[in-house]
Parts: C-alpha cells; sequence; structure tokens
C-alpha cells in the first residue's frame, strides 16, 4: 500500500513536494490509520518556523533537510496488529499532512490512547494523545470541523487566560494583542469578555481587518498598527503577542518603557517579519509554550481537570464563533500546496476556517 505526504523545506518554508512511499508492514502492536481530513490554521505555520526549537519536526521524520508540518485531524484505523485496538476506530488528534501513520499506541484507557512510538518518547503528552471518538461520551460529529480548527488554538487561548490570571496580569491594568483577528486572539478575547475582574483589552490589528475585529465586539478598543498613539502609554501593560512583528514589538516596547511589564510572544502570523527591533525588551519577555502550562496545572489540579475546564471553554466559544466563522473544504493531496502556499503568505482571511479532506 502506497501512502503520500506533503513535506516542506525546514529552512526555506515556501518549497514544498509531496512524496509517495510504500507503508511498512504493520508488527505486534502497531496500527495504521487513514487520515480523513484536518485543519489548517496559521498555527501551523508557526508550528513550521519554531519547529527545530521547540521539536515540532521530531513528530513524524523524514529525510534530513526536510520536514513535515504536524496538523490536528481526524483519522480512521485501517489495520491493526494491536489487541485492543479495532479496526474502524475513528480517532482525533495530531496527525501529519500525509495519507497514513503508523503509530504504536499505549497507556490505553476507555477514551484515549497515546502514540508510544520511540521517536516520540521525550515529547509533549499533549500532542502524542489522541482521543477515541467512539468512547467519549461528550463526542459531537456536528463540532468536528470546529473542534480540528478551534480547540487546539482556543485551548491556548485557555492557557494564555490562565496563565495572565495565575500571573495576576503581571501588575497590568491594560492587554494589547496584536493580530486581534487571529483565531488564538479571538479565544483569549471570549475568556477575558466573561471574566468580569479581567483588564481592559486593547485588539491592535491591520487596517483591513479593523472592522471586521471591531464587529466581534470582543475588545474594549481596536486600534491599527499605524496608530499606536492612540495607547495609553501611562498604563501599565501586558502584551500577547500573536503576530511575532519584531518591528511593531520594538515600537510597543519604545512607547511603552517601564509600562511594559510582560510580553508573552504566542504566534507568527507575519511570519517574515519576526526579528526583534532595537526596543525590544527581552528581559521581560518569553516565548509561551502552551504544553508546559498545561503540564504545570496538571501537577496542580489533578489529572483530567484542565482538559474539563478547556473542554468546556472550546465548546462555548465554538458555538459563538459559528457566527463569524466560514469554512472553506478542499480535497486532496493535489489541493494542498496551493492551499498551503495562500496560508504562508497571510492570503488567507482571519474568519476563514481551512479544511483539508484526503
Amino acid at each position: 500500500m502506497q501512502s503520500e505526504q506533503f513535506e516542506v523545506r525546514r529552512d526555506s518554508l515556501a518549497e514544498t513536494r509531496v512524496v509517495s512511499a510504500r507503508l511498512p508492514n504493520l508488527v505486534d502492536g502497531e496500527i495504521l490509520t487513514r487520515v480523513d481530513r484536518f485543519a489548517l490554521t496559521a498555527n501551523n505555520i508557526t508550528y513550521g518556523i519554531v519547529g527545530e526549537k521547540l521539536g515540532y519536526w521530531k513528530f513524524f521524520p523524514v529525510e534530513s533537510g526536510w520536514g513535515i508540518i504536524p496538523t490536528w485531524g481526524f483519522a480512521d484505523v485501517v489495520a491493526s496488529r494491536h489487541p485492543d485496538v479495532a479496526t474502524g476506530e475513528r480517532l482525533y488528534g495530531y496527525f501529519p499532512m500525509a495519507t497514513h501513520l503508523v503509530m504504536r499506541p499505549g497507556k490505553l484507557k476507555e477514551s484515549r490512547l497515546v502514540d508510544i512510538s520511540d521517536h516520540r518518547a521525550e515529547l509533549p503528552l499533549v500532542y502524542n494523545a489522541y482521543m477515541r471518538t467512539g468512547e467519549e461520551s461528550a463526542f459531537d460529529a456536528s463540532m468536528e470541523d470546529e473542534r480540528m480548527l478551534l480547540m487546539p488554538l482556543y485551548a491556548t487561548s485557555f492557557c494564555l487566560y490562565d496563565f495572565l490570571q495565575d500571573n495576576d496580569y503581571f501588575g497590568a491594568s491594560q492587554i494589547i494583542v496584536p493580530s486581534a483577528s487571529s483565531k488564538t486572539a479571538i479565544g483569549l478575547a471570549y475568556a477575558l469578555k466573561e471574566d468580569v475582574g479581567s483588564r481592559v483589552c486593547i485588539g491592535l490589528t491591520s487596517p483591513g481587518n479593523r472592522s471586521r475585529v471591531a464587529e466581534l465586539q470582543l475588545y474594549d478598543k481596536v486600534v491599527t498598527y499605524d496608530e499606536l498613539s492612540a495607547i495609553d502609554e501611562t498604563q501599565p501593560t501586558v502584551i500577547v503577542d500573536m503576530s511575532g512583528n519584531g518591528a511593531l514589538l520594538s515600537d510597543l516596547h519604545a512607547l511603552l518603557g517601564d509600562n511594559m511589564k510582560y510580553t508573552s510572544n504566542v504566534g507568527v502570523t507575519h511570519y517574515d517579519a519576526n526579528k526583534m527591533g532595537p526596543h525590544f525588551i527581552r528581559e521581560r519577555s518569553a516565548m509561551f509554550f502552551a504544553p508546559a502550562h498545561i503540564q504545570k496545572r496538571t501537577k496542580e489540579w489533578g489529572p483530567g481537570e484542565f482538559e474539563k475546564k478547556a473542554y468546556r471553554f472550546w465548546y462555548d466559544a465554538s458555538i459563538k464563533s459559528r457566527e463569524w466563522l466560514v469554512i472553506e473544504r478542499h480535497d486532496g493531496m493535489d489541493t494542498l500546496g496551493r492551499v498551503y502556499s495562500r496560508l504562508l503568505a497571510g492570503k488567507v482571511s482571519p474568519d476563514k476556517g481551512i479544511i483539508v479532506s484526503l
């Protein structure tokens, strides 16, 4: 049986190829899954940009110099040599941009399994765990699109909200969110809007996205990138940056000075502008890694508690997101290159959610 996989050059994300390969014969304890469909968002581009630093290339290793960007999606078990995993099971989780994935299930629970393949042993559990949807008590098939598109992003949004609360907003009275039209930013805005004790939230966006962001009615104030003077620089401020735009962050840090209490670097939606400018305050800035926060809360709250809270938040926020989210569907490996190129170039409208079926 042949498989196909979509690969990118690690040092040049615009260079891509589709590779066909013969699938290996399964050994005892392994299963073969057929990837049904997955979501593509700016988050996937971030996986590629920070792939070396945060280990995203390690999940689905290929020939040196090339890599497979992970995605969130659904796959069906089409062959099994594991006594406790049946052919026909449907899984939700972290899959490659590929038609198939060989897995070695372990740590099985009724509604979850973990891929314990050797090369994934040191990688974060949140990415190695797969939900067995047929056994999930709260599984809602009508929410599959939102689950692929929004659950990973809104889980990060919930982590950010909880992180800010846990640190008392770093003493800030206002929160600035660059790339406010991004889905992770919108998720954070949903969480802050529901909390009467949160801080004033300012969404930063491009002039072209201003009206769309304002129509969400989630931010207390919407400011465009060329209107930074409209920000009250006398207020202690925390920045939750979804853009990775180094020049913008440098300008914000210069404007705020000592009132820039902390910057959480989350995403890289402006992937070609992520070199920080001369005024960037590194000692009060850090990359946010959601799996580390989840691990911290799991130790503090106990097994499963974070997942329950995050799931409730994702579900409620996803229902609200149907008011603005437009699903864009594509079929087949031959369409993936064009869709990926559009996403990499920033030519996908923030209100679009891309689903690719294989």
